[in-house]
């Protein structure tokens, strides 16, 4: 078992008490200096020819990274497959993860274990391509932690209630952030990661159509871009349909997400909140009037995300294989 910690947390005005892991004190950068010193090298070069392939590696990486995070802790549990269809990525929310970020860690993992078999997590090799995916595509650098495990539990039970829907308020996004350590600034932080990459349709089509307000369309969403929204996702539309996360740069990490909120322009429910609501609001401007801020601050939130709930030890192995338990 590892260590336990009872941390107290403000929200809204309320001292909370949440119970998170210690495991992420036995990670370290130069976890593998001896057994896989070219780790880092291997995973980069995997990640740099699947972009080159196709730029939803991008997006589809960095979500998946969240995803796992999120619920068993970084461990790779969203990487298993079971043919039985109950595995963590077989829960509904996770069924519009795109297989792009699946083939990267996958592609990285088999160049890794031609290398060093047997040594590297599956869980490191997500975070070193999430780290390398917001470089690649014009975000900061900031190192990676090492020494997680693969988790041996994957549940698509597991998942309900871990991971934050479209259409959550501020409060419920704080709370679903804490449970993981992670305060409001790091929350702010990384839902700028919807600087880039999609969503689908149905995830906000109700701003647009059945909205509580007379017009029956979100009043916080800017009327210009309402309108974009209603030409490219009409009722009834193909749920396939992908429409970009920021209108403004999609392939670019910068801080246009935080201008777009400014504006009007956020894509969920839970987007446009950050920005209407008074506690969160100066955070937003903050980032929005300054990148290096938000760069920093993104980069502060990864390396904390990247210690949720982690196995490290004998409380994980390592897989041979990404999508199977050894």
């Amino acid at each position: 078992m590892k260590e336990m910690e009872l941390r107290t947390f403000l929200l809204a005005g309320v001292t909370v008490l949440v119970l998170v892991g210690g495991g992420e004190a036995q990670l370290r950068r130069s976890f593998y200096q001896n057994s896989c010193p070219n780790v880092e090298w291997i995973v980069r070069q995997a990640v740099m020819r699947k972009i080159n392939q196709t730029f939803v590696t991008i997006p589809a990486t960095l979500r998946l990274f969240f995803h796992d995070c999120f619920v068993e802790g970084c461990d790779a549990s969203i990487m298993i497959s079971s043919p039985r269809g109950d595995a963590e990525k077989d829960a509904t929310e996770n069924l519009s993860l795109a297989g792009d970020g699946f083939d990267t860690v996958n592609k990285a993992k088999q160049a890794v274990e031609a290398a060093c078999p047997g040594v590297v997590s599956c869980a490191d090799i997500l975070a070193l391509a999430a780290r390398d995916v917001v470089l690649l595509s014009g975000g900061p650098w900031f190192n990676v932690e090492l020494g997680r495990r693969d988790g041996r539990i994957s549940s698509k039970f597991r998942v309900p209630g871990n991971l934050p829907p479209a259409n959550f308020n501020l409060n419920l996004l704080n709370w679903i952030f804490m449970k993981n350590n992670l305060t409001m600034t790091d929350m702010i932080a990384l839902s700028g990661a919807h600087t880039l990459g999609f969503s689908h349709c149905n995830q906000f089509s109700n701003r647009l159509y059945s909205f509580n307000s007379p017009s029956r369309v979100d009043p916080s969403l800017n009327p210009a871009y309402a309108r974009q929204l209603m030409q490219a996702c009409p009722r009834n539309v193909d749920p396939r349909i992908a429409i970009n996360m920021d209108p403004t740069t999609p392939t670019k990490f910068d801080n246009e997400y935080f201008k777009n909120l400014a504006s009007g322009k956020g894509l969920f429910t839970s987007d446009q909140v950050l920005f209407t609501s008074s506690l969160s609001r100066p955070t937003v401007n903050t980032f929005a009037n300054n990148p290096w801020s938000f760069a920093q601050a993104f980069a502060n939130a990864m390396v904390k995300l990247g210690r949720t709930g982690v196995k490290t030890g004998n409380q994980g192995g390592v897989r041979r294989v990404c999508s199977v338990f050894n």
